[in-house]
């Protein structure tokens, strides 16, 4: 163990002591725990209440650590997984899954095998529907890249562009996507190299307006899936 992971953990304990004396379990998860962590991250805490409840988060400083604590029971944290899985987002299960016991208690060990089975499943398959309704906005938020002549406009396009185009890649594949940092990081766990490729696409347009890398690959992950997508859809009709 790492002395940034020790400290962090010392110091979650002692948050655990003075903020949440009486709760039944904690769990230290985040950047600290993947080796990680940077000087403005987070301590991210999972307290667990089984008297709560409704979930609730609060974020305060202790001991010049910026701390995030997400409080639940084992009865909703469970409904946080279900969204999570839905949105194909595992925020909650990969804090459960990789989290270092603060202190402990029976109720960790199941969830922490749910949480490390669903991630293991990945996300529920998109829909038809859904496929179609992410083709057709890629497509429509692609069309507008290539047409805008403006560097302001481009480059909040180009911002919405990485996201959506990404979150495709990986929902269209059956992966699991991210938010923020996650969201590259995620494609790079599945596909290294289409990660790379993203991002020296976008860097070689951020920084030199140069389009045609990113107009490439966007529309090579569209034809992956049954290509552009706008003649014929609608909302509901």
């Amino acid at each position: 163990m790492s002395d940034q992971l020790q400290k962090a953990l010392l110091t979650a304990r002692s948050v655990i002591e003075n903020r949440y004396p009486d709760c039944d379990a904690a769990l230290l998860a985040g950047s600290f725990v993947r080796g990680q962590a940077t000087a403005t991250s987070d301590l991210d805490l999972v307290v667990f209440y089984e008297s709560v409840a409704a979930s609730y988060r609060e974020s305060f400083t202790f001991d010049q650590y910026p701390v995030e604590a997400f409080i639940h029971s084992s009865t909703t944290i469970r409904e946080f997984f279900r969204q999570d899985r839905e949105r194909g987002r595992p925020s909650m299960q990969r804090m459960v899954a990789e989290g270092l016991v603060v202190r402990d208690h029976p109720m960790l060990v199941p969830l922490k095998t749910q949480a490390e089975t669903e991630l293991l499943a990945g996300p529920p398959v998109l829909s038809l529907t859904e496929m179609n309704r992410a083709r057709y906005f890629l497509t429509d938020l692609l069309d507008d890249f290539i047409g805008v002549s403006d560097r302001t406009d481009g480059l909040g396009i180009a911002a919405r562009l990485l996201e959506q185009a990404t979150d495709f890649r990986l929902r269209a594949s059956g992966h699991w996507t991210g938010q923020g940092k996650w969201l590259i990081r995620s494609l790079a766990i599945v596909d290294p190299v289409e990660a790379k490729r993203l991002t020296d696409a976008f860097n070689v347009y951020f920084r030199s307006d140069q389009k045609q890398a990113v107009i490439d690959l966007v529309e090579q992950w569209l034809d992956s899936h049954g290509g552009r997508y706008f003649d014929g859809f609608s909302i509901g009709k």
